[in-house]
């Protein structure tokens, strides 16, 4: 049986909320319970707990990895994690609550299915709350799960569960993404929920946490409708004693949207040249046809000129090519961003350079309005600005494609990556310049 047939689901998920919300605990207790830990761990555990716990094991210390974050009891970088169960597959990021850390969030986030924000039943819906919900919204992910926990230091109290639900389904209305919300009360410490149910909840009628991370349906996330292949290297294995590749010359990539079958119609951007798929090769061998996000090489029909940063197409549902960019940023670095400043892009598999042509708005976060005109964008701040490449670009809308959509800013003299963009749907699509394939 063919890989490439029934690839292992893999959900990437990520837990956000407030200082001390127990986005930590939470992933050492998922871990903990669904039997994800070695030997080793849960002995290293146990050690500690008797240092740090009062004789009770710290799940949190499963992923705050830096000496500095047991020492303060906070999570300072993303700690990835990874586990499976029998129906799946996990890659989890832990991302810090810290206001200042908003730009490790956003890093965090920016490639998952998922996203749990933790909300404390004692604190109830704060502005880290509202904040971690507007960047999950503004990455564009679509299932959320709100995350009521410590129900056990407000007696399980179903009223507060309501009363916290109530409060986010306020302003989900302003937000208009997420297509798929639960809430769910939980207590991560004592593990109410999260791989067992409760008996505390009778209340409570839906699934524990680790049951609907299994369960949620993710198949429908990626793009499916519009081929992208940005082309990551030419492959040229120079076998002149093999016959299959004397001369073969094929484009390797990873697919970023849609699907791509032997035979089909493509158009080679920015040349703007029609041709047609030959062959698709992976380490399984030729397919008659592949979708996103598998990595392949793709053979034309045709001899064309392409290259690294080059993007392949399908022939209809054409992306936007403009050296003019409009887009939503988060700003990563302390020194801000003001116009006419100038840092190199990097979009899929090219990077160009950009100067950022000025500053349309800034959100402000207690209200989600956006502040028009403002003089700079802070470290954590986000807003929308206006940009110009050096050379126009092939993308897609942030919201149409997460990965042709997206893109860091670089600093060029540090190589530090200054900020992330989410970019705005093009105005126009892409004109391809040659109707037929020229010679």
């Amino acid at each position: 049986m063919s890989h490439a047939q029934h690839p292992v689901e893999i959900l990437r998920f990520n837990t956000c909320g407030s200082v001390d919300d127990g986005k930590s605990t939470l992933i050492g207790r998922l871990l903990y319970d669904s039997k994800s830990l070695m030997e080793d761990q849960i002995e290293a555990l146990e050690r500690s707990a008797d240092i740090t716990g009062g004789g009770r094991i710290n799940l949190a210390n499963l992923t705050d990895g830096l000496r500095a974050e047991r020492e303060q009891g906070i999570t300072i970088d993303v700690a990835y994690r990874y586990f499976a169960t029998p129906k799946r597959k996990f890659i989890v990021a832990d991302t810090p609550g810290h206001v200042q850390y908003t730009r490790n969030m956003v890093t965090g986030a920016s490639t998952a299915n998922l996203s749990i924000v933790l909300a404390d039943a004692r604190q109830g819906v704060i502005e880290q709350t509202r904040r971690h919900i507007y960047i999950g919204a503004l990455l564009g992910i679509p299932h959320l799960v709100i995350a009521v926990n410590k129900m056990d230091l407000v007696n399980w109290d179903k009223e507060r569960f309501l009363e916290i639900r109530d409060e986010i389904e306020d302003f989900l209305p302003k937000l208009d993404v997420f297509r798929d919300v639960k809430f769910m009360p939980i207590s991560a410490l004592e593990g109410d929920n999260v791989v067992f149910a409760s008996k505390n909840t009778p209340w409570f009628e839906g699934p524990t946490l680790l049951a609907h991370l299994e369960t949620v349906h993710i198949a429908s996330d990626w793009n499916l409708d519009a081929f992208r292949f940005p082309v990551q290297w030419v492959n040229r294995p120079n076998r002149p004693n093999d016959v299959n590749f004397h001369d073969f010359r094929g484009l390797s990539g990873q697919i970023a949207g849609g699907i791509v079958q032997k035979n089909q119609e493509v158009v080679v951007l920015p040349l703007g040249i029609k041709t047609t798929i030959k062959d698709i090769w992976t380490c399984d061998g030729s397919l008659t046809e592949a979708f996103c996000p598998q990595s392949v090489t793709i053979c034309l029909a045709h001899d064309i000129d392409v290259s690294r940063g080059d993007m392949i197409v399908g022939a209809r549902n054409l992306p936007g090519y403009s050296a003019n960019l409009r887009a939503q940023v988060c700003w990563m670095q302390t020194r801000p961003l003001q116009a006419n400043k100038k840092y190199l892009l990097k979009q899929t598999t090219q990077t160009v350079q950009a100067a950022v042509t000025s500053l349309e708005s800034r959100i402000n976060f207690d209200s989600f309005e956006p502040e028009p005109a403002p003089p700079q964008l802070g470290i954590n701040d986000i807003g929308i600005i206006h940009l110009r490449t050096a050379k126009p670009i092939v993308f897609d809308g942030y919201k149409t494609n997460r990965l042709t959509g997206s893109f860091i800013l670089i600093e060029s003299g540090t190589n530090a990556t200054a900020g992330a963009g989410m970019l705005l749907p093009p105005l126009e699509p892409a004109k391809p310049e040659y109707s037929d394939f020229a010679i």
